[in-house]
């Protein structure tokens, strides 16, 4: 760790302009902070959240998926009053389909949390489903869950959006400054040091998506959280595959999802057989595997080109769940150092958990979800949660690297 006097001075530093670190640092702001600084090694949102597929929904796993998907759909829905612009939100309902006698009775038990929670979710017998997705091969499923509040978003319009709310509201912005280590005090941090020199702080919030672990590892902080591959293409257009006759749908035992794009389908999915590690391209081969699994649930899409595909490394945890609770060192809590992550659902819990974050760097709690749980220390020495995986989520590994190497994002 480095020592040497700070330059500069702060109220609060955050590391990372992704979605997380970027409405973290207008949340600080937002609180009454002075002098927030946002350090950005790239460009704000040049990473993983530029690349994302913008899924927004609230039917999560478990209980926090399911608050921090809520929080983050309805702080989406108040942006244009709050900030003038927004993220792009779009209402289009999400289908969860059974194919089999488990998913039905999984499904259904997820229903009764999530209705317990005050989410507006319904149960769809196989008809009703085939008739509210006319695009879907009729008689595959035995009925599903459906939530019409859930929805999508525009990646670029969110990075957009951030960018705009950072600079109207004051946070110093620095772009293509890389964040090199802590300065520490007797067990807490007095600042960081950059490739442009030490900035004095109090505060510190590390998020850094698939790179979170990297970030956390330049001051000895172990965060058990890699990075993966994840894949996205979008089809051809076509008259049957107009908004108003396509929800989006989650395959899960496939690992696959879709929504409407431009006239086309927008998939997505991540292969649960491919090691961690950076996105440098396409695995045509996999998504061959994909396309013919998507063409025998929407047969539409089989004759269909694609517009579009691309690869992106995007963050996951062991337990599939954010990360949002101070940093450890040696077991020893790190004074005024928080550590945020959204466990690759940076669209759908990223500013929910980027305001919890905001929220336990300046008062130890919140209101968004209960984190008393999703702090580092519930992983042990090897990198296991001693939480249960959510179950509604694509088919990241479930161990993280036991040492994280350096990402390039592609």
């Amino acid at each position: 760790m480095h020592t040497s006097g700070p330059a500069d001075a702060a109220d609060a530093v955050v590391v990372g302009g992704g979605t997380v670190g970027g409405w973290c640092a207008y949340f600080l702001r937002r609180a009454g902070l002075s002098r927030v600084i946002l350090l950005e090694k790239r460009t704000l949102g040049q990473g993983a959240t530029s690349r994302a597929a913008g899924i927004v929904r609230t039917q999560g796993g478990t209980p926090w998926a399911v608050r921090l998907g809520e929080w983050s759909r309805k702080f989406y829905l108040s942006q244009h009053d709050e900030l003038g612009i927004d993220s792009g939100f779009t209402p289009q309902g999400y289908v969860l389909p059974a194919f089999t006698d488990d998913d039905v009775v999984a499904a259904r038990e997820r229903m009764a949390m999530q209705t317990r929670l005050g989410l507006n979710v319904r149960w769809l017998e196989p008809g009703q489903l085939d008739a509210l997705n006319p695009t879907l091969a009729p008689g595959r499923t035995l009925g599903g869950t459906y939530c019409a509040e859930d929805g999508y978003l525009t990646p670029p319009r969110n990075v957009t959006a951030y960018a705009v709310a950072l600079a109207t509201c004051g946070v110093d912005i620095r772009e293509r400054i890389t964040f090199t280590g802590l300065t520490l005090d007797g067990g807490r941090v007095t600042g960081v040091q950059t490739s442009a020199g030490p900035i004095s702080a109090p505060l510190v919030v590390l998020t850094g998506g698939p790179e979170l672990a990297d970030v956390g590892a330049l001051s000895r902080i172990r965060i058990p959280a890699g990075g993966v591959r994840h894949q996205v293409a979008v089809t051809q257009p076509h008259p049957d595959l107009s908004a108003e006759r396509v929800p989006m749908v989650f395959d899960l035992a496939a690992g696959l999802y879709w929504r409407p794009e431009e006239g086309g389908l927008l998939f997505g999915m991540s292969n649960p057989d491919e090691p961690p590690g950076e996105a440098s391209s396409v695995d045509e081969p996999y998504l061959a595997v994909m396309r013919q699994r998507l063409a025998e649930l929407v047969p539409v899409t089989a004759g269909l080109g694609l517009r579009r595909t691309w690869a992106a490394t995007i963050d996951y945890t062991p337990d599939h769940l954010p990360i949002i609770g101070p940093a450890i060192v040696a077991g020893e809590v790190l004074g005024g150092v928080t550590v945020a992550g959204a466990g690759g659902a940076g669209m759908m819990w990223g500013p929910a958990v980027a305001r919890a974050a905001a929220d336990v760097a300046l008062h130890g709690t919140t209101e968004v979800v209960d984190v008393a749980d999703l702090g580092l220390d519930r992983f042990d020495e090897a990198g296991n949660s001693r939480l249960g995986t959510d179950p509604i989520a694509l088919p990241f590994p479930e161990h993280a690297p036991q040492a994280p190497g350096r990402l390039t994002l592609s």
